[in-house]
């Protein structure tokens, strides 16, 4: 169990989201705007991040900071690190919720643009997200780096390989970026969400019981317990089904 079972509250602590405008990254950043942060959306379409602010402000009263960033266009990601530090002079938290699963089939019959669109956004996209907000976080008091990996990463299924390999890939590059941070008042984790109901696992398991499992509503809660400054994890991935650290 993550410790502290009440919410934390994070007044005054800016928290940037990708994938915000469906699914977990929405229900992530409507978490935080409601726990008092000021939220960065990232998401493709300005329309679907105009609803989304729309809703925080319904909610608190507060706007949100837009960002339109489609994160296959790496220049666009690498600007975004001197932009916020204009803005903002830091970040707090960076929840990186956005992922996608490509299409499932055999490696014999997968195409070269669905692995790259796969990589570029569940891996490369990551890394450049890293390298731009890094300075950021570490001029916050407590940075929290929190990204989405997958029980894909490690379970060896077959025609899951494009996924499966970004995941595998990214657990590897934040375990990597939390060693080199450990000195420093950043940390960075990685939270397995487990069956959660969303468009993504409705396209990966079409026939499943969506009614069955979790929301994104029901996880939201964690990623605030992740953002916490008086968490001193780092490195590691907390298993939100069994509601423990597997490594």
């Amino acid at each position: 169990m993550i410790v502290g079972d009440a919410l934390q509250r994070m007044d005054n602590r800016i928290a940037l989201v990708t994938g915000a405008t469906r699914g977990i990254g929405r229900a992530v950043a409507m978490a935080y705007a409601k726990a008092g942060a000021q939220v960065v959306l990232v998401g493709r379409t300005q329309g679907a991040l105009t609803e989304v602010d729309d809703d925080i402000r319904k909610a608190t009263g507060r706007s949100a900071a837009l960002v339109t960033l489609n994160l296959k266009h790496g220049d666009k990601i690498d600007a975004l690190g001197p932009n916020l530090y204009m803005r903002f002079g830091r970040i707090d938290v960076l929840a990186a919720c956005a992922g996608i699963l490509g299409t499932l089939t055999p490696l014999g019959h997968l195409s070269t643009d669905v692995w790259n669109d796969v990589m570029e956004i569940n891996l490369n996209a990551n890394m450049r997200l890293i390298r731009t907000l890094g300075p950021l976080l570490e001029k916050s008091e407590a940075g929290r780096a929190i990204f989405v990996t997958s029980g894909a990463a490690q379970a060896r299924n077959a025609y899951w390989g494009p996924y499966a390999v970004s995941k595998a890939a990214l657990d590897a590059l934040v375990k990597t970026y939390a060693c080199e941070v450990a000195n420093t008042n950043v940390r960075a984790n990685l939270l397995s969400p487990g069956p959660i109901r969303t468009a993504m696992r409705a396209k990966a398991f079409p026939g499943e019981d969506e009614m069955t499992l979790k929301t994104p509503d029901d996880i939201a809660p964690t990623f605030i317990r992740l953002a916490d400054p008086s968490l001193r994890e780092n490195g590691r991935i907390y298993d939100f089904k069994s509601e423990c650290w597997l490594s």
